[in-house]
């Protein structure tokens, strides 16, 4: 993908930017808390439908104009404290040779079970393969303000590993459990292959202009501690090894992974993000101050009245009062048909408090 001179500045320049956002993940804010929300760009918002209308999700993420236009939308409308691409984490495994299909959910059409079908995926070069999202990020971080924070992130090799090889989203793993216990090395190589690709991605958006990446694993939390210690930790290692030199933040998110707090810990990531079965006092205590916290309001509360969301967002930001490392965010994603207004008031807590 060529890049403008202006494109070229940006990603100059973006390492050694600051924000509310980057002063958190690096456990120095000494403010209010930055708040942003995993899938804040999306289907509970009447301008995101507006579009919706008209084009494909995959036209949606493949266009960087409307990619611009949808990651955008939060941020005009609730003035966040970071911006985060809209894209999704599969279309990596597509670029790696892996047929997808969107009917509406996401399907790969042969699931990688044996050892012919994984040897075969490819290196991509995120430059030629994931152009897209790489334009995108940079028209985001050329479009925003310094004290924005515009994010990029991926899917984590064990949580890609699950969805090439169950074909689709299914909560059980079965097929993904039976690779682990029938054929480990062969698990084990489709996950270094991941990894490989994964940590080049995330290099190339931050070369792009994004200011810090999340990985995400939402597969990992059904695993117990030594099967993560086996399957998924060496290979989160692997990634952000592969982008530590750049020194921007980078954040590791396990969904169900109060049992695992100890084992994100060395991961690498420099910000922990944790679902609202993790009390962030309690992690805060396990972890010390040295790794910044992310987190963690139930996404459902959402579906309730917005002073309950003020109260349930206080008691969060009462919790990690004066925490110098700590990041406002839910426990996972916004849900579809979630209140505007119940997000809006969320946000504008989290705005009010001082500092």
């Amino acid at each position: 993908m060529q890049k403008s001179e202006a494109e070229e500045n940006v990603m100059g320049e973006h390492k050694t930017g600051s924000s509310r956002f980057l002063e958190a993940a690096r456990c120095r804010n000494s403010g209010r808390p930055p708040v942003w929300l995993m899938r804040q760009a999306g289907r509970y918002l009447p301008e995101y439908q507006a579009i919706k209308k008209n084009h494909s999700f995959v036209e949606m993420c493949s266009d960087p104009e409307l990619a611009f236009e949808v990651s955008m939308q939060p941020y005009r409308l609730f003035g966040l404290d970071a911006v985060v691409v809209f894209y999704d984490i599969l279309f990596l495994a597509e670029a790696m040779g892996a047929p997808l299909e969107y009917n509406p959910g996401p399907r790969f059409l042969e699931p990688l079970r044996t050892a012919q079908a994984i040897s075969a995926l490819e290196d991509p070069d995120p430059a030629g393969h994931t152009a897209p999202v790489l334009e995108t990020i940079a028209r985001l971080r050329a479009e925003l303000p310094p004290e924005v924070a515009v994010l990029g992130f991926a899917g984590s090799p064990f949580t890609m590993a699950a969805y090439l090889v169950e074909g689709n989203f299914s909560r059980s793993g079965e097929w993904i459990k039976r690779l682990m216990n029938q054929d480990p090395e062969l698990l084990h190589a489709l996950l270094a292959s991941l990894a490989k690709a994964t940590g080049s991605y995330l290099r190339a958006q931050l070369e792009a202009g994004a200011d810090a990446v999340q990985l995400f694993d939402t597969w990992a939390g059904l695993l117990s501690g030594e099967d993560y210690r086996r399957f998924a930790l060496p290979y989160q290692e692997a990634v952000f090894a592969a982008i530590a030199d750049s020194g921007a933040p980078a954040i590791l998110y396990v969904n169900g992974a109060s049992h695992l707090l100890d084992e994100m810990s060395s991961s690498g990531a420099g910000v922990l993000s944790v679902d609202w079965r993790t009390s962030l006092r309690e992690a805060r205590g396990k972890l010390g101050p040295e790794i910044g916290l992310q987190g963690n309001l139930d996404p459902s509360l959402l579906f309730g009245a917005a002073e309950n969301v003020r109260i349930k967002t206080d008691e969060i930001l009462d919790e990690m009062s004066g925490d110098p490392g700590f990041i406002f965010n839910l426990g996972h994603g916004v849900l579809p048909e979630t209140p505007v207004e119940s997000v809006r008031a969320l946000v504008e807590t989290v705005q009010a408090r001082a500092g």
